[in-house]
């Protein structure tokens, strides 16, 4: 895959998942205290939602800004992408 490369979302993706981040802390606390593994589930869901969402965030902008520009292997990236969607 191409290098790393600032886009201009990654200050929007950072500040997503530190708050997922805060929230699955926040989803350990709730099972080191005994909370009802329904409440629990849900509250995973949340913090699932907010990661994939980041994550196909990152990667069209990535397509939208980084691939297209005639290179050999934009295919290949693609195509890999396409399977983390």
């Amino acid at each position: 895959m191409s290098d790393s490369q600032p886009h201009a979302s990654h200050p929007d993706l950072i500040k997503r998942l530190k708050r997922a981040d805060g929230h699955l802390r926040h989803v350990i606390e709730m099972i080191e205290a005994g909370r009802p593994c329904a409440e629990i589930a849900v509250q995973l869901q949340a913090v699932e939602k907010a990661v994939t969402a980041a994550k196909r965030r990152l990667i069209h902008d990535h397509v939208d800004h980084c691939l297209g520009h005639g290179g050999t292997d934009d295919l290949a990236e693609i195509r890999a992408l396409a399977k983390l969607l």
